[in-house]
């Protein structure tokens, strides 16, 4: 039987102080970006996140605010080396991210090759310096098993979120897999729900289910 969830009990104010505002189409412009950024400013997010090319124009829109940058990195597949989400976690911190979205290697996970995929993370997190570091694990494609061993992978190489979704494979975030990560990594590891929540409703689900951050396209319908 469904859990009743009282909505009352997470007010919009909250789902605002916890939403990174996201824009990560590959046909987004600078205009839809300064959209972006307004509207962020406007409801007062916690975060703006966009691809790694525009973390510079990010922070000149966003200039005297408190708002904060996340920046993606390996996007949306995961797949690139090493090497290459260092070069652009480095070129987004010089930019001005304050935070890295970052999506792990897949298929090494799938091919149970754990001491790689922990490395990658563990690679990125170190050329963070101290910012924030969210690890996408892209749930729609894991067992369970998966889903266990890359929440764990990510928390032993040093990162401070898991997060469930791209919103670019065949699924988002679902309240069973936020409750699984949830169960799995300590209370000190955030967990970020993000991919097909766009109402205030199952946002608060996802809240109730233990998400301490929510990333959205729909924020601003979110909270109205």
């Amino acid at each position: 039987m469904e859990e009743v969830i009282n909505m009352e009990e997470i007010s919009k104010d909250y789902l605002r102080s916890i939403i990174d505002h996201t824009l990560l189409k590959p046909d987004a412009t600078p205009k839809d970006i300064e959209k972006l950024c307004k509207e962020a400013i406007e409801n007062n997010f916690f975060a703006v996140c966009v691809n790694s090319s525009y973390v510079e124009l990010v922070k000149s829109f966003l200039s005297g605010s408190s708002i904060k940058i996340a920046s993606v990195v390996g996007f949306p597949l995961g797949a690139s080396s090493t090497y290459a989400k260092v070069a652009e976690t480095e070129k987004a911190i010089k930019d001005g991210a304050d935070e890295i979205d970052m999506v792990i290697h897949i298929g090494l996970l799938k091919a149970k090759e754990y001491a790689k995929v922990e490395n990658d993370i563990r690679e990125v997190v170190k050329a963070a310096s101290n910012r924030i570091v969210k690890v996408i694990i892209e749930t729609c494609l894991l067992t369970q098993e998966e889903k266990i061993i890359a929440s764990t992978l990510s928390v032993s190489a040093g990162a401070n979120f898991v997060k469930t979704s791209t919103g670019f494979s065949t699924a988002g975030a679902t309240v069973e897999d936020i409750q699984l990560i949830r169960s799995v990594v300590p209370s000190y590891i955030g967990v970020k729900a993000s991919g097909g929540i766009r109402d205030y409703e199952t946002a608060v689900k996802m809240v109730k289910a233990g998400a301490t951050r929510i990333g959205a396209s729909k924020s601003v319908e979110i909270v109205s």
